[in-house]
């Protein structure tokens, strides 16, 4: 049982750390590109740009802070946690966007697909392709390129004018990166794949370009049978990000896409809880559970205190979503370290600037104008950052 609540778990936390982190880190053919693009973002003001601190409140789940991370000041957070009850390992799933009010440019997180395959034939005439075994879609295991381009697109991007695919690219070093496809047990054995893609089309008469990334995780379990071997196939595309913005600006913005990626922190109270809260789910086979009253009852039931196991397992996330960013820092060579002074942590901004903010609120404003001083005008106190 520890097994299924862990991999739940890191099911939930690759929609966040994951997803979010692993667009950052580009080919290196893209991100070089990025460096010749103008110098600062696009989405600033002529004397400064300015990032908030954003945080996500699971108010129909958990109910504490699930999550946070900086956004370009003005930019819109849509979506968040969405709980769902028909899969008692990933009760949760993940969907939001951080939009810009001036343009379409746009960061976007897709929910995870998990799927499931065996060779058991008489299972399979009770469960055919398409049906849900189990909370998960029964459907033959695919490559990370066949994902995007079969699952992916169909299914979130639909209802694209003109879409053609313009370019796409194994990434298997984003795998390896994140850890996936490395576990090994008796009768178990795991393999991971990424990729990305990048496409065109138009949106309300604007043309529009987007890369979109994902990692394909798949687990094969066999075990005897009267009728032989049987291998069953858990396999889940996750990491479904994108980068999108108007037709020629995509590559001008990764410096912008990587402040939020970097800046990404999950709450380990909400991670606690959704820990304890899976395994409980498993436990009473929430495929009889018809309401949100009952996981609010259950909810309830939890241990505030954080095991030394899920403390373990977070931190391990965490590492992961900061090396990372690290990587795609040296991919792009766009990106300079501070000290925030109030929060004592440190804090990855575009760079290029020669002065850096912060104040109380967890905004930092960034700006190339020696005489300017966000001070000036202001009832907050914005303290200067050093570089790191």
């Amino acid at each position: 049982m520890k097994r299924n609540t862990m991999s739940a778990t890191l099911v939930l936390l690759a929609l966040f750390l994951g997803a979010i982190t692993l667009g950052c880190k580009r080919s290196s053919e893209s991100a070089r590109e990025g460096v010749n693009a103008s110098k600062q973002p696009v989405e600033q003001h002529i004397d400064y740009v300015k990032f908030k601190t954003f945080n996500y409140t699971d108010r129909k789940g958990i109910g504490t802070k699930a999550f946070s991370l900086l956004i370009p000041s003005g930019w819109k957070f849509r979506g968040g946690i969405r709980w769902v009850l028909n899969n008692p390992a990933m009760p949760a799933v993940a969907a939001f966007t951080v939009t810009s009010p001036s343009s379409p440019a746009e960061f976007e997180a897709f929910p995870a697909q998990p799927f499931f395959w065996t060779n058991n034939r008489m299972l399979l005439s009770s469960f055919p392709i398409g049906s849900r075994y189990f909370g998960s879609e029964v459907r033959p295991p695919m490559g990370p390129l066949d994902t995007l381009k079969r699952i992916v697109l169909p299914r979130f991007r639909s209802r694209a004018v003109n879409l053609r695919i313009v370019g796409e690219k194994r990434l298997p070093g984003l795998a390896r990166s994140l850890g996936a496809g490395g576990r090994s047990a008796p009768g178990l054995r795991s393999s991971a794949d990424g990729a990305k893609i990048r496409i065109e089309y138009r949106q309300n008469g604007v043309p529009m370009e987007e890369e979109i990334y994902d990692v394909v995780e798949t687990s094969y379990y066999s075990m005897p049978s009267m009728y032989g071997t049987i291998t069953n196939i858990n396999w889940i595309a996750d990491y479904l990000f994108s980068f999108k913005a108007e037709k020629g600006k995509l590559d001008g913005l990764s410096k912008l896409f990587q402040t939020m990626a970097y800046s990404f922190r999950l709450n380990p109270q909400w991670f606690n809880k959704y820990n304890q809260l899976v395994g409980q789910l498993v436990q009473m086979q929430i495929r009889r559970i018809r309401n949100i009253g009952e996981i609010s009852r259950i909810i309830s039931r939890t241990n505030d205190e954080i095991s030394d196991m899920v403390m373990q397992s977070y931190n391990e996330r965490q590492a992961v979503n900061d090396r990372i960013a690290d990587n795609f820092s040296q991919y792009i060579r766009g990106v300079d370290k501070y000290q925030d002074p109030i929060g004592r942590k440190p804090v990855e901004l575009p760079g290029g600037y020669e002065n850096a903010w912060t104040n109380s609120l967890g905004e930092y404003v960034l700006s190339d104008n020696p005489n300017f001083n966000p001070n000036v005008g202001s009832n907050l106190d914005w303290q200067r950052m050093e570089k790191r």
